[in-house]
């Protein structure tokens, strides 16, 4: 950032701060310091794409994520970097989870997500080290092939999701997106955007089409948010996605 700021983007008018998995993650965790990097004049944003990793309880009972998690922290150090608002009151590997802190983070943070995040449900809620019969190999894969109990559990998981964004979205500055796709890293790739991963089958142009006007729709809504103080109107474009989905689905 010194080496940027050196080349011209101190003077910056607009900064947006974004990254994609651990690094929508990452984005969180510095959003307020890259904020302060800038003079106040400067309108500095962040978007978390992917990054809003769950600490969800996986289908053998335990916390997988959680364990990872808790390795990171502990072989990098991060607890030095995490921050304060956090770490004052709650263990540093539970302040490595985006819920216990964008409530907190102060420069407006957009939140990009699928509410069945394919790479949580795969190495966080059904991982193979915690599938010990083996019953949820096929449903990793395909979901078109969960059995109806699988298919409850992952409602768990994004009835989950929902509830850690809910203070999150109360506040005027922020602005969400969380779709009912089955996806991870949504906003850097087209093929995501097409659903190609979803219940493993392909889908018709006339579906194509109409998920690019969904893109469409969530590319606006984001430009929205990012050039203006007023937050955008999101939960319409949610429950368009969701009837879409769940049209594709049937």
């Amino acid at each position: 950032m010194e080496d940027l700021k050196s080349k011209g983007m101190r003077y910056a008018k607009q900064a947006l701060l974004s990254g994609c998995s651990a690094g929508g993650l990452s984005s969180i965790l510095h959003c307020d310091e890259f904020s302060e990097l800038f003079p106040r004049t400067t309108r500095v944003k962040c978007l978390s794409d992917a990054g809003l990793f769950l600490d969800s309880v996986d289908v053998s009972g335990h916390r997988n994520l959680r364990n990872m998690f808790r390795a990171v922290v502990t072989l990098h150090g991060v607890q030095r970097n995490l921050p304060r608002s956090c770490t004052s009151h709650l263990n540093p590997i539970l302040c490595f989870f985006p819920q216990h802190l964008i409530a907190s983070v102060r420069t407006p943070l957009f939140l990009l997500n699928a509410a069945y995040d394919s790479w949580q449900v795969q190495e966080s809620v059904a991982p193979p080290s915690a599938d010990y019969h083996w019953n949820w190999m096929e449903c990793r894969k395909n979901y078109a092939r969960c059995s109806s109990p699988q298919i409850q559990y992952l409602q768990g998981f994004r009835s989950q999701m929902l509830r850690v964004t809910r203070g999150f979205s109360r506040a005027r500055k922020n602005g969400l997106f969380i779709n009912s796709c089955f996806s991870h890293c949504q906003s850097e790739r087209q093929d995501t955007w097409g659903l190609q991963s979803l219940l493993g089958i392909g889908f018709l142009t006339e579906v194509v089409s109409r998920l690019s006007v969904v893109l469409t729709l969530v590319t606006r809504l984001a430009i929205i948010w990012f050039s203006s103080d007023r937050p955008p109107k999101y939960h319409s474009f949610y429950n368009f996605s969701t009837a879409l989905v769940l049209q594709m689905h049937h």
